[in-house]
């Protein structure tokens, strides 16, 4: 059986993989300088986390069929260092997972907003109606199935197509490797600006994943998006071109419905996002033998992929919502979607400057009118991680200036933050927290345990 050894394996990703591949009955090591939750106690469970943290090139051996890198290695790490001296093959994870599924119709889902939603509401479906493919997603509804899933048997490979880079020895974009037979891109907004300087070299590396599309294959692309509609109408690539757009619905006592040739169809997800999201994943079903009927019937039970507008708490005086977004363009989509979904009650938005990009003063334009539907906005940075990092320190009145709002409430310590949601008395009100991070250090468990009570 193939030994595979990781260098940083704790990754959300790589620790994914490491599981599906010891699932497969391969033989899985690895090595990581540190390992946090949930990815310590899944390595743990099966046996596969390191016994020490830290890098022990004695670890790489003629025995191994392959090293996989994961970016949180550096150029100079001592196990990469002897598997070069070694010429033992070295794979980044998109790499290998292209090498998995080499053989098999490979489906990329890409796009700076949207392709966790989509990948998961494609696995949702054909899982629903019993259609078994490999996938690897960000987040999946059933927050205990693995992230990662590979088989020999399976004829297709879903894969969530992430645009950051693959490795420390590889630049390219994650999903410049994958070379699908099928692809979607939902939508195109600068992001990554540590990695791509300007918008036009952000963008020119979703056409260089236009040009990976094996020749006759198919491209789905949300035509409501004016760089991606230009983008692709102008590529000269031998595919199929499927756009969509945003369905038509309707709300109806606080619940999203889709209208369809087949009557209204009741959703669990809300927001214009989500509905472009949903016509997406549809074409991409379509392409995978679920035809609408099939399609409609399993989506209205798609309750949302993991940290998607996540429902934290539900009661009589409040709804608190959990959302991964970041990006300018996300922070924008979840918050109208919110307040559009409960326009009659206060809607109060939290958001966490966490990212590179996020923190960068040139950058932080992006963000303007980004929380203007809220009723009350707050943004939260730590002053400390600014140092920490060796970036520029910013003002509470340029992160004012920046998003276009002179009463956005804002906070630079996490003490502070946890102090101002302890204080508040909720009647009838929404709340929104949006991070990649956990403000500072606050405990959701916690949160949500006094907001229930």
């Amino acid at each position: 059986m193939p030994a595979y050894h990781f260098i940083a394996i704790g990754g959300s990703a790589m620790h994914g993989l490491a599981l599906a591949l010891h699932e497969k009955g391969d033989v899985v090591t690895g090595s990581d300088d540190v390992i946090f939750e949930p990815s310590k106690s899944n390595l743990a469970a099966k046996g596969l986390l390191p016994e020490t943290f830290g890098w022990f090139p004695e670890k790489i051996h003629d025995q191994l069929d392959a090293v996989i890198l994961g970016m949180h290695a550096k150029k100079d790490n001592p196990e990469l260092l002897k598997a070069i001296e070694s010429g033992i093959h070295i794979f980044s994870y998109p790499e290998f997972l292209y090498e998995q599924s080499k053989n098999k119709t490979r489906v990329v889902i890409g796009g700076s907003h949207g392709k966790t939603t989509i990948t998961s509401m494609i696995l949702h479906v054909l899982d629903y109606h019993g259609k078994e493919v490999d996938y690897m997603a960000g987040a999946l509804q059933n927050r205990n199935a693995p992230l990662v899933h590979l088989t020999n048997e399976n004829d297709f490979a879903i894969f969530e197509g992430d645009e950051y880079l693959s490795s420390a020895l590889d630049s390219r974009s994650k999903f410049l490797h994958y070379k699908p037979n099928i692809a979607l891109i939902s939508g195109i907004a600068w992001d990554h600006i540590n990695v791509f300087k300007t918008f036009e070299e952000y963008v020119d590396t979703f056409r260089q994943f236009i040009k990976e599309i094996v020749p006759g294959g198919i491209l789905v692309y949300n035509e409501e998006d004016p760089t991606v509609k230009v983008m692709v109408e102008n590529s000269e690539v031998y595919i199929r071109k499927h756009p969509y757009h945003t369905p038509e619905s309707h709300i109806e006592n606080g619940k999203t419905n889709l209208d369809t040739a087949f009557g209204t169809v009741p959703l669990q997800v809300f927001g214009k996002h989500n509905l472009s999201n949903l016509a997406g994943a549809q074409w991409i079903c379509l392409h995978l033998g679920i035809d609408e009927e099939m399609f409609y019937e399993a989506i209205a039970s798609f309750s949302g992929a993991g940290k998607r507008l996540e429902k934290m708490v539900e009661t009589k005086q409040l709804t608190v919502f959990k959302d991964f977004a970041h990006a300018p363009s996300k922070v924008t989509a979840t918050v109208n979607s919110v307040k559009a979904q409960f326009k009659d009650k206060k809607v109060t938005a939290c958001f966490e400057l966490h990212t590179y990009s996020s923190l960068n003063p040139v950058f932080l334009e992006q963000y303007r009118n980004s929380m203007q539907a809220a009723d009350v906005a707050v943004v939260f940075y730590d002053l400390e991680a600014l140092k920490i990092k060796n970036m520029v320190p910013i003002s509470p009145d340029e992160i004012r200036s920046a998003f276009g709002r002179e009463d956005l409430i804002v906070f630079t310590e996490a003490t502070s933050f946890r102090t101002f949601l302890d204080n508040q008395n909720p009647q009838d009100d929404v709340w929104l927290l949006m991070s990649s991070g956990n403000y500072g250090g606050v405990n959701f468990e916690e949160l949500k345990q006094k907001f229930v009570l």
